[in-house]
């Protein structure tokens, strides 16, 4: 009894593996038939059920509906027939997961110790001649602000360049929009950074995210200073100053006229009192790029948070005598010449009866007179942004006893 008992369940199982096995090819006749949301459906069950999930075939089948699927809508597309973008482009990315599975479970050797490859040639011929659907999907969702699935198609796009399939098409080396997608798959990370920044632990997902691809994307010729930018932008969220530093010092090397690098390294320098040794990096970068105004006027900055006026002057003359519209020199060389009344001011005599008083009191107000152009020019070149020269503008006003003048800019120092 027991025995019968026994050999039916045997038969039970049999019956129901035998059962996925045709459900399996059902899955593939209704594709052919069109009938991709049946097919979709039996195919579906195949994928999760004991007896057909671990083999290669079903994996196979799920990637030639999908493959199936995308076609169709291509071709209501090239029809110009209503047709369904977004299943259009997420069958493409189905199809290169389930292929990608299917491969994978074909490289597991059988009893025999033997690996049986029936789907790779067929299935690698698809994936290449679909991989540039990725970077339209990619860029559809990216134009719809959707950056979390523009992230998915991008990167799709770059890994399937590696996947052991395509491994004979070289397409690490051969592919030359390699690096321009992932410039955008590192700025869909950043955006998704940008968009969740009340949530710093997604935030700090989307940053590795970015570091992804930034290197990659540090060797498109068009935007890979950006990437770098990203990469840094990144480094510098997550908290990790050594490579922040890295990845600056390998974009100012990589893209000397970027100011971001440049700036961003003074910056780290100045602010933790580092001051010779931002100059030495200063004097170094002109001297391999020669006296660019943003270096000039770096080199200015540094020596004006030193308090060494005059060579700040100096460097920001030197600036503006090669640009001649660089408001933030003027603005800058103003400052220095009010930073000299006030430090001169405070160490000039208050004493009425002295006679160095009226000597002492008319240099302060040379200080403020020279002041006054460089202001006065930065307002000219920068109307709106006045953080440059109100202050600056009504201090000298009022030291120099303008009247007219004074009134005017009091008046938008209260608007």
């Amino acid at each position: 009894m027991k025995k019968i008992l026994f050999s039916v369940a045997l038969l039970m199982i049999s019956c129901i593996a035998l059962a996925q096995v045709k459900a399996v090819k059902e899955a593939k006749s209704l594709a052919d038939s069109k009938k991709f949301d049946q097919a979709e459906s039996l195919i579906d069950q195949a994928l999760t059920n004991d007896e057909t999930k671990n083999q290669a075939n079903t994996w196979n089948v799920a990637g030639y509906i999908q493959k199936k699927i995308s076609e169709e809508e291509n071709t209501k597309a090239y029809l110009k027939q209503a047709f369904d973008t977004t299943k259009m482009y997420n069958s493409i990315y189905k199809m290169f997961e389930y292929f990608t599975k299917c491969d994978a479970l074909e490289q597991i050797p059988d009893a025999k110790g033997k690996v049986k490859v029936k789907f790779r040639k067929s299935n690698a011929e698809t994936m290449k001649m679909e991989r540039p659907n990725l970077i339209n999907g990619g860029v559809y969702y990216f134009n719809e602000n959707q950056n979390p699935e523009a992230y998915k198609y991008f990167s799709m796009y770059i890994d399937s360049a590696q996947n052991p399939m395509l491994e004979n098409e070289n397409l690490m080396e051969t592919d030359t929009l390699i690096n321009m997608i992932a410039y955008y798959a590192t700025l869909a990370a950043i955006k998704m950074a940008q968009d969740n920044q009340d949530n710093f632990e997604a935030q700090k997902v989307n940053y590795q995210q970015a570091l992804n691809y930034s290197q990659l994307a540090a060797g498109d010729k068009e935007n890979g200073k950006y990437g770098l930018e990203f990469e840094a932008t990144a480094y510098k969220a997550l908290g990790d100053t050594a490579k922040w530093l890295n990845t600056l010092k390998q974009g100012i090397e990589k893209f000397p006229d970027h100011s971001f690098f440049f700036g961003h390294i003074v910056d780290y320098y100045s602010n933790t009192g580092k001051y010779n040794e931002a100059l030495e990096f200063a004097n170094n970068m002109i001297a391999k790029n020669g006296e660019t105004p943003f270096y000039l006027y770096v080199k200015g900055y540094l020596y004006q948070n030193m308090k060494e006026y005059d060579k700040a002057i100096d460097a920001y003359k030197k600036t503006i005598e090669i640009d001649p519209n660089y408001a933030e020199a003027y603005s800058n060389l103003g400052l220095c010449y009010c930073q000299q009344g006030i430090e001169y001011g405070e160490k000039a005599t208050s004493d009425l009866n002295d006679p160095k008083y009226q000597e002492e009191q008319t240099q302060i107000k040379q200080f403020y007179e020279n002041a006054r152009p460089y202001y006065e020019k930065a307002r000219l070149l920068k109307p709106e942004n006045k953080e440059l020269w109100l202050n600056g503008l009504y201090t000298i006003y009022y030291r120099l006893n303008m009247g007219k003048e004074f009134e005017e800019i009091e008046k938008l120092m209260n608007n």
